[in-house]
């Protein structure tokens, strides 16, 4: 007998289609199965939610917090012609975190070691920005093959369970197998998404970064070259 129940969970809002095979006698074999099974699959589709808000977020900052390399080499090169209005007029005009350290650099430091003090200050708090929320893709990476594991484990316990029953056991067994192959798949595929962004993120903010502390050390040159105490 062969009994289909739709199931909602008002706190995901989302429709579940439960599947129960029962025996002659009417005592479900499949059923605490199916609803350990729904749970679980919770937790991978909270974890793929948590890795597009995380690739989202950090995508955005970072195509934000990019001033890009044409500008640190057109303004390493005015530096290094001793040209500090112009370098300065560019980093005004163009958009970028790196852009906005070094202008501020020089709008705020009036001597030598304010300005060292400064970029090296603005340094360290941008790098922590970038870093924001890259951890949690590093979780995401670890934690999404535990979970099909995980799964694996609960559906096979659940798939072998059911030797002891003589009715229905070849369809709950296949049933149980399915389950611990879809959970370690799901497991996997999250975990190979959020690995290849977390490398995106990790060489992208070393770009960035590489891109600031040349601009910071050229503005110290020219400041130097400058005769600025």
């Amino acid at each position: 007998m062969l009994n289909i129940r739709i199931i909602y969970f008002k706190k995901f809002c989302f429709l579940n289609l439960g599947i129960v095979y029962f025996q002659e006698d009417g005592h479900g074999i499949y059923q605490s199965n199916y609803y350990v099974f729904s749970q679980r699959r919770f937790s991978y589709v909270s974890a793929v939610v948590l890795f597009f808000r995380c690739f989202c977020y950090r995508f955005l900052f970072y195509r934000a917090a990019d001033s890009g390399e044409k500008f640190a080499d057109d303004y390493c090169t005015l530096l290094k012609n001793n040209d500090l209005q112009a370098a300065a007029d560019l980093a005004q005009t163009t958009s970028g975190e790196t852009s906005a350290l070094v202008f501020g650099a020089v709008q705020n430091a009036h001597t030598q070691d304010d300005l060292t003090d400064y970029l090296e200050n603005g340094l360290a708090f941008f790098t922590a920005q970038l870093k924001n929320k890259l951890d949690y893709l590093s979780i995401i990476v670890t934690l999404s093959p535990l979970l099909g594991l995980l799964g694996t484990i609960v559906g096979m316990i659940g798939a072998f369970s059911i030797f002891n029953i003589q009715a229905g056991a070849p369809m709950a067994i296949t049933g149980g197998i399915g389950e611990a192959l879809i959970a370690t798949a799901t497991g996997l595929c999250v975990a190979i998404m959020a690995l290849c962004c977390h490398s995106y993120f990790a060489h992208r903010m070393d770009g960035i970064l590489t891109t600031a502390e040349r601009c910071a050390a050229a503005l110290a040159q020219a400041n130097r070259r400058a005769g600025v105490k």
